[in-house]
Formats: structure tokens, C-alpha cells, sequence
């Protein structure tokens, strides 16, 4: 593409990009379409020949922009929010302007450098230990997988890396501990680095969803007496159903007297330590061995931004570095392909860079609390509201709750099935749904930065008559 092109078509995609931000609200959160729609509409063969950039734009326009799932959207309020901030999408369309591989210092002197002091931002942000380096990879799976396999490396003298775990029937099984509230990004670490899912001992929660240390104390016992060979333990800083907050000092002291890593899972609340009374909320952050939070949630920064913080990096450096020769340098300098399972390394940190100084600190405690102080604000309508419940604790900016007609407990689960399927069919929200204590609920999480009071307002009109509506004409009756 010429560059005269290139700078016609960059004006215009600016102006989509801005036009789709101001009229945002107008599309419903998921689109009115069945699967293949999309794929229908489109070409089943690649063009033969070139096509104009002008045409390509208007089919993305036409078939593309209507027919994603909006998590941009103020109604988006399932899940946990991804927000793509303005100068986030600036970031990201610099980055891909450079297209840098940040694989060595020398292949992204900027990328590198830029990820080390931002990551450094963020821990002086949260309140973490100065020993803590960050590495920043494309979502918390990767970054929770790579810090449960350096937890492995540590274990004994397996020598895992050298020799591997396949067919060594002399080594101990090894064994990994979450709480039952634990996400599944868990379960598939344990998959892949060999560890397995029968080896993913999941520790009872108490009433809040927290895990008990008591009972994690028993399970380590219990499995070293019948041979087997505890490795590392998972707390979660903000569950993925109901944000609870595992007792971390409690956990970190078993660690310590076992000899176990401890990795914290804060992907969704991690961020939010930036606000001191927010962060008093979830101490002993600062003793884990690694932890993971996700700056492409409540940072703001455009999917995907996971920053990955270990005490100790020359552990992980130790865990994964494998140099050959043809990427062997002189430098005495950080070479971010050492710290993972990935060469290709995106300059992710420079659409952070670019959000923290924009926003700042306060204003990014700004929104968090605010975000916090509307799910507050929902939680006390529900609680007002005759026929709903809240069922767990509204620690952050997520809120769990429930219709309680007058049904048997199976019955009334259909109910709340139900209600959520007509709630979101409407268009101007998507609320999202989990289990607790095998009992189906729904689940509001407040982190765009579009949301505001109005679009709670009307998310909690439209399922509080939708539930009338469905009591009235007699479903939820015995």
C-alpha cells in the first residue's frame, strides 16, 4: 500500500474507530444473529486480485463491526469487562506500525525497556515489594502456566526441564493446590505442564468462598503421608464468579513451613490495590512467589495485557532460557525471550505505557472506585427488592444474585435460567451467570468505562420486569 494510501485509509479508520466509540450504545451487547451468519455473507475463496482499501473498510463496516459481541458497550456487564480505552487503540495501532519482536534487547530496545519500567510502574502502583520484576504475556492462562512451571523446576532435584517427567517411575506424583472457586485457567496449567488434573487438589471454601487453610493444611499432610510430593499452592485475589478473596497471610504461612510456591491468581482485582482501601481489602500480596493481574481488564488497556510479577526472576530465567547460537548477543541486557515459552514477544507494554500516563493514578483510582460504588449501589437495590437475594458478598464491583419465587430449588434454578436468557435477548446488556453451592445464579460485573449509573438503571429495570413479568403470567408458581 502506497503511503498516500495508507494515509487516506488511517484518517478514515480513525474516524470509524472514533464514530464506533460515540455510537457504541446503539448496537445491542450481542448481535441478533445465528451461527454462520458471519461466514455466510462473506466470500467463501480469497480474492484473486488486489482490492481497494475503501471496499475493505465498508465490508468491515457492513459485516464485521454489527455482528461482534460489544465488550466495549456500557452494557456489557457479563463476565469481567475488557475495555479497549482511546489511548489504549492508539497504543495498539503504534505498536503495529513498529512491529517489533522484542525477543532480545536488541531486536526491541524500546519494547524492552519500556516493558521493564512499566511493569515496575504497576508494582509501585499496587503496593508490591521492590524485589518484584513483572513480564508481561497475552492473558493470565499463559502467565499462570508459566509460573506454576517454574514452581515445578524448584521442586527437589527432579531436574524436569533436563529430563522431563515421561516415563521417570521412581519421581513422586506431584501435586498442585487451589481452592474450589479457583479459575479453570488452573486446571489447564496443570495439563500442560504434566501435572494433571487428578493432581489438582481442590481445597473447600467457606461461606464467603474463600479457601480454608485448615483444610489446606490437612491435604498437604495427608498427601505427603501417602508419598506424594506437594508442589505449589494457587490463591485467588478476587474469584472469577463472586470476587472473593482467599486469606492469603494464612496461606503464605502453610507455604512457608512446607516449602511450597505460592502463586496469586488476581487477574480481575490485582489492579485495584492501587486504591489503599481497596488494597486493604486483600493483604499479603506482597508474599508470593509470583502473581498475575491482568492490565486488559480494570486498567483499561486494550485485550491482551497480562502482567506476570515474580519475586525471584532469575528463576524463571532459569526455568525457560534456551539460547542458540543465532540468537546469542554481547549485551548485558534483559532478554525478554528467557522468561517464557514464547519467542514472538508483541509490544504490549506500549499500549500501557500510553494508558498510565493518560489516565494517571487518580484518575484510574478514580474510575475503579466508581465502578465499586455502582455495584454497591445495585447490591442495595436488589437487597430492597422483594423476590431477589444476594448471594455472596460484594467485595469489588461484581454482584451475585438470584430470583427466589416460591419453587423447589431445581425449579427455581429454570426460573433464573430463564430470566437471564430473556434479559439478555433484549439487547441493552449482557449479564452473565455462574453456580454456587450448586445453585444457579446471575452475576453483574461492572468495569467498563462507559457504564454509567443510567445503564445499571435500566439493566436492573429490565430484569426486575422481566421477573414480573414471568411471575405474572404464572411462571415460577407451584
Amino acid at each position: 500500500m502506497p503511503v498516500s494510501e495508507l494515509r487516506a485509509a488511517m484518517h478514515q479508520v480513525a474516524d470509524m474507530v472514533a464514530d464506533y466509540f460515540e455510537n457504541l450504545e446503539h448496537y445491542p451487547v450481542v448481535p441478533k444473529i445465528r451461527p454462520g451468519d458471519v461466514r455466510a455473507a462473506l466470500p467463501p475463496a480469497p480474492p484473486n486480485e488486489p482490492e481497494p482499501a475503501e471496499r475493505i473498510l465498508a465490508d468491515y463496516r457492513a459485516l464485521i463491526e454489527p455482528n461482534t459481541t460489544h465488550w466495549n458497550h456500557p452494557g456489557f456487564m457479563g463476565y469481567f469487562a475488557v475495555t479497549g480505552s482511546g489511548p489504549g487503540v492508539l497504543g495498539e495501532a503504534l505498536a503495529a506500525a513498529l512491529n517489533n519482536n522484542a525477543m532480545l534487547w536488541r531486536t526491541g530496545p524500546a519494547s524492552t525497556e519500556l516493558e521493564e519500567l512499566v511493569c515496575d510502574w504497576l508494582r509501585q502502583m499496587m503496593g508490591l515489594p521492590a524485589e518484584f520484576k513483572g513480564h508481561i504475556n497475552d492473558t493470565a492462562s499463559i502467565s499462570s502456566m508459566l509460573a506454576l512451571t517454574a514452581a515445578r523446576q524448584r521442586v527437589r532435584d527432579f531436574d524436569v526441564r533436563r529430563r522431563g517427567l515421561a516415563g521417570r517411575s521412581e519421581l513422586p506424583r506431584l501435586r498442585i493446590y487451589a481452592s474450589e472457586q479457583a479459575h479453570s485457567s488452573i486446571a489447564k496449567a496443570a495439563i500442560v505442564i504434566g501435572v494433571g488434573l487428578d493432581n489438582l487438589r481442590k481445597i473447600p471454601t467457606d461461606k464467603e468462598y474463600r479457601m480454608q487453610p485448615a483444610a489446606l493444611a490437612a491435604a498437604i499432610r495427608e498427601d505427603r503421608a501417602a508419598g506424594m510430593c506437594p508442589m505449589a499452592v494457587v490463591a485467588t485475589v478476587g474469584t472469577t464468579s463472586t470476587t472473593s478473596i482467599d486469606p492469603v497471610p494464612e496461606i503464605a504461612a502453610i507455604c512457608r513451613r512446607e516449602g511450597l510456591w505460592l502463586h496469586i491468581d488476581s487477574a480481575y482485582a490485582g489492579v485495584a490495590a492501587m486504591c489503599p482501601e481497596l488494597r486493604a481489602l486483600m493483604p499479603g500480596l506482597g508474599e508470593a512467589d509470583s502473581l498475575v493481574t491482568n492490565a486488559h481488564k480494570w486498567l483499561f488497556v486494550p485485550s491482551d495485557c497480562s502482567v506476570l510479577f515474580v519475586r525471584d526472576a532469575e528463576q524463571l530465567r532459569e526455568t525457560f532460557s534456551i539460547v542458540p547460537h543465532y540468537l546469542s548477543t554481547s549485551e548485558e541486557a534483559t532478554n525478554l525471550m528467557d522468561y517464557g515459552v514464547q519467542l514472538g514477544r508483541r509490544f504490549r507494554s506500549l499500549k500501557m505505557w500510553m494508558v498510565l500516563r493518560a489516565f494517571g493514578v487518580s484518575g484510574l483510582q478514580e474510575r475503579i472506585r466508581n465502578h465499586c460504588r455502582l455495584a454497591r449501589m445495585f447490591a442495595d437495590w436488589v437487597r430492597a427488592e422483594p423476590g431477589f437475594e444476594l448471594i455472596a458478598p460484594v467485595l469489588f464491583s461484581t454482584i451475585c444474585f438470584r430470583a427466589v419465587p416460591d419453587l423447589p430449588p431445581a425449579q427455581q434454578d429454570e426460573f433464573n435460567a430463564r430470566l437471564l436468557q430473556t434479559v439478555n435477548a433484549a439487547g441493552p446488556v449482557l449479564v452473565s451467570h455462574t453456580q454456587l453451592n450448586e445453585r444457579y445464579a446471575m452475576r453483574i460485573a461492572i468495569g467498563s468505562l462507559r457504564t454509567e449509573e443510567r445503564h445499571l438503571a435500566a439493566a436492573w429495570k429490565l430484569i426486575r420486569d422481566t421477573h414480573r413479568e414471568m411471575l405474572s403470567s404464572g411462571y415460577g408458581r407451584r
